[in-house]
């Protein structure tokens, strides 16, 4: 990371004016395609989750876990499927990019933080050299990465992978602050007038604390499970790790009412 985000130039946000009929943000997903596909076919079909609808991935498909490659076809099949689902870039594409040469942060520390096994569920060597990996990663995945949006905001809600300094206004964060921070804003409120929606720090349970942010990964990687929060109605949907049962709650039974 970099000693200091605040010389970085202001990151860009996308305004959506429009307002889905309902609105679906899903936390980190670490190479976990199986629990993926299950919550897929489950909003599909038990929610009917259509056109209508907004979906939006908070980043950190990749990585970690065994089936990176997976993910990303999944994510490409579900855009060709819905056009207008939003995917944003976590800090596990921003090192892949910086890795692979494509400007980002942190590709020096990238196979320790779970880049060796992207690289295996492409049949490489933890290894390979960037000639052999680009030329392994098929075009249209490399252009998923760099396509990858910082953040998008929708009425009340603001959309990013981790979050925000919470000491600045929206024109002056960081592409930095909205894909590495932790800490600093987990553990403060802000100013900014908008509930962030954020994976990137893994909790044991969807952490809810508004109006200033809903946190959405839940460590499924690591065990747990994958997390789905609906927020026009106030829906939560769950997947433990290794499991195709998706169990709904309401959140506002979470928040006590």
């Amino acid at each position: 990371m970099t000693a200091s985000s605040h010389s970085q130039p202001p990151a860009l946000l996308r305004a959506i004016p429009e307002r889905p009929a309902r609105v679906f943000a899903v936390g980190d997903i670490h190479g976990c395609a199986d629990e993926l596909e299950a919550m897929l076919n489950f909003l599909k079909q038990e929610q009917t989750l259509g056109s209508e609808d907004l979906l939006v991935f908070l980043g950190d498909y990749i990585d970690r876990g065994p089936k990176s490659r997976e993910v990303i076809e999944q994510a490409l099949a579900i855009r060709k499927e819905l056009p207008n689902t939003v995917f944003l870039k976590g800090n596990h594409e921003d090192m892949l990019l910086d890795y692979l040469g494509f400007g980002g942060e942190s590709g020096d520390v990238y196979l320790e933080n779970g880049g060796a096994e992207f690289l295996k569920s492409y049949g490489l060597h933890p290894f390979a050299t960037r000639a052999d990996i680009l030329a392994a990663l098929p075009t249209e995945h490399i252009e998923f990465f760099r396509r990858l949006e910082l953040g998008v905001l929708l009425a009340e809600f603001l959309f990013v992978h981790a979050g925000l300094h919470p000491d600045r206004s929206l024109d002056e964060q960081s592409s930095h602050d909205l894909m590495w921070i932790r800490g600093q804003f987990t553990h403060a409120t802000h100013t900014v007038g908008k509930t962030v929606v954020f994976g990137h720090t893994p909790f044991e349970d969807v952490m809810l604390h508004l109006p200033y942010k809903i946190g959405v990964d839940t460590g499924l990687v690591f065990g747990n499970r994958l997390s789905v929060v609906e927020l026009v109605h106030g829906q939560l949907f769950q997947l433990d790790h290794g499991e195709n049962k998706v169990k709904t709650f309401s959140l506002r039974e979470r928040l006590g009412g």
